[in-house]
């Protein structure tokens, strides 16, 4: 990857899920209107010891300590809501910035030292909705991988740092299983119908605004995104089931690209277990660090998938994770695997305060740049949520 694809891909990977807290602070209920809070904070430890071997064969080796932000950059958000006989019109925002943003980790310039505010505003969208379903107009995560995403075992955590993609000395957020298992659903401009609940089935499709492939790309239709989840119980199983969809097309000197990408996965639960298993195929989609809003020649193609196993007992969750992403590219000698084995714990001290360390090893091979790399990194925050 050269310096201006890397400096991109850093200054773009403040790299969150669409996390949303499961419980808001409610601030003000009357009459049908009620206005309401949720954030999260938090702060990780991490040392980081990294190998490589450059393409002409050379080793080398350095370790790293940061205090950083983990997965989810901290942030906080506000909701809207008021019922209206039988619609309800509801409005999201949301900001979130980084921590790990007090020296840019980079060639030193006079630009780069001191602190930044790295606000990122990530949703801020309307709704409508009634019997019939819901209607959002505004910003918001994608479709494409979301559920792949949000069921991550590693969402609170810290996840993968590849130093390929610059993320050991990034001044902004760790990659959970980005471009190790999924892509990541790029908040985008939208419209976005959700059905309401059908026997366990829940449709949503989205107009989005398209991503350029160049400066002079055309793009006539907007890129469309959809994903269908199944979730039900069964006596002492829970089970969850999706699948989503994206396609969109541009056309640049005279020659039309046309991109496309599927995600799938399944979550089952029992006694405390939870196993996941999610994949996913692209073309000319997410390929540069798992960003799905970076498009790219059709010709690429990218797949991975993540497999993840935990168990919960009282205020104890462990967490073991496998995740792969092979990307290829038919009209060049990119090529490139990586992937992220961990091993996680988690402990909720208190209703709102999480404890949690963890130890992942990256793994990158990379064709046109890197012969290899490997990451052993050792992790131990906290997450502060309401």
């Amino acid at each position: 990857m050269n310096t201006q694809v890397k400096l991109s891909v850093m200054s773009v990977a403040i790299c969150m899920t669409a996390f949303n807290a499961n419980a808001a602070l409610e601030i003000y209920e009357n009459d049908g209107m009620s206005f309401s809070a949720d954030g999260l904070v938090n702060a990780f430890y991490a040392n980081s010891s990294i190998e490589k071997t450059d393409a002409a064969g050379v080793k080398s080796d350095r370790d790293q300590s940061r205090v950083r932000t983990g997965f989810l950059p901290n942030n906080i958000g506000f909701n809207f809501a008021n019922q209206l006989s039988d619609m309800k019109i509801g409005m999201r925002s949301s900001f979130w910035v980084s921590i790990s943003d007090a020296d840019n980790h980079r060639d030193a310039t006079p630009d780069d030292l001191g602190t930044g505010s790295l606000i990122d505003i990530r949703q801020f969208y309307g709704t409508v909705s009634g019997d019939w379903g819901e209607l959002l107009v505004g910003k918001d995560f994608g479709l494409l991988n979301r559920a792949n995403i949000l069921g991550d075992e590693l969402l609170l955590g810290f996840g993968q740092t590849s130093d390929f993609f610059g993320l050991v000395d990034g001044g902004n957020v760790s990659f959970g299983n980005i471009s190790t298992g999924y892509t990541y659903p790029f908040p985008k401009s939208q419209i976005t119908y959700r059905s309401p609940d059908l026997n366990g089935f829940k449709l949503a499709v989205g107009l989005m605004d398209p991503n350029k492939i160049a400066k002079n790309s055309s793009e006539e239709l907007p890129r469309a995104e959809a994903e269908l989840v199944y979730t039900t119980d069964l006596d002492n199983l829970g089970l969850k089931a999706w699948v989503s969809g994206a396609v969109q097309s541009s056309e640049i000197e005279d020659k039309k690209q046309n991109q496309s990408g599927v995600g799938y996965g399944a979550n089952v639960k029992f006694s405390g277990f939870s196993l996941t298993a999610s994949g996913f195929q692209t073309k000319g989609l997410g390929h540069i660090a798992g960003l799905d809003h970076l498009v790219g020649d059709d010709s690429i193609k990218t797949d991975g998938y993540l497999v993840q196993a935990a168990y919960t007992l009282d205020s104890n969750r462990f967490v073991l994770t496998y995740g792969e992403t092979n990307v290829e590219n038919t009209n060049s000698i990119l090529d490139a695997t990586h992937s992220n084995a961990g091993i996680a714990y988690f402990r909720t001290i208190r209703p709102g305060l999480t404890a949690v360390a963890e130890y992942n090893q990256t793994k990158a091979d990379v064709s046109n740049s890197l012969v290899g790399e490997e990451n052993n990194t050792i992790s131990i925050g906290a997450v502060f949520t309401f």
